[in-house]
């Protein structure tokens, strides 16, 4: 079977597995990206979420093959310690996490909606992170931390 190549975080990345194999998988197993989590498995929480192209999209229903010669962003690709993205540095500023597991998947979801409309009105944030659950209750300092984000972009 031979491999299927696409970019991750920017760097061609080839893997041998089997292409009905969710995205998710490849990337918590052979990758060992575990920045994506594994919620629900319906679509319906986005706490796998990762960005193909330039749209979010949930890992745990997204097919291997689909992603062939495409690009694949992770949180882990997002920033680093070094260098944090701006909705990194954004969500610690406004205390937007708690327990931290749908976190990766909502800064995914945000990453995404910046890349497509970099000045994004409160509400667009939240229509943009409807599909992302937070049982801690922090959606208002998420809202507050995306615009904060995005004026950050914005300034650069």
């Amino acid at each position: 079977m031979p491999g299927i190549r696409f970019y991750l975080n920017g760097v061609e990345t080839e893997v041998d597995a089997h292409p009905d194999r969710t995205l998710l998988d490849i990337l918590r197993g052979p990758l060992g990206l575990t920045g994506a989590h594994f919620g629900c498995g319906a679509n319906e929480c986005g706490a796998c979420n990762v960005i193909v192209g330039d749209r979010a999209v949930a890992a745990c229903e997204t097919p291997f093959w689909s992603v062939a010669d495409k690009d694949v962003t992770t949180v882990e690709g997002l920033g680093n310690q070094r260098q944090p993205h701006p909705l990194q540095r954004a969500f610690i500023a406004e205390q937007a996490l708690q327990c931290g597991y749908c976190v990766s998947g909502i800064l995914m979801s945000a990453a995404a909606l910046l890349r497509q409309n970099p000045d994004p009105t409160a509400a667009e944030v939240k229509s943009a992170l409807d599909r992302n659950l937070c049982r801690c209750g922090s959606h208002n300092r998420i809202v507050k931390a995306v615009l904060r984000a995005a004026a950050e972009m914005a300034a650069r």
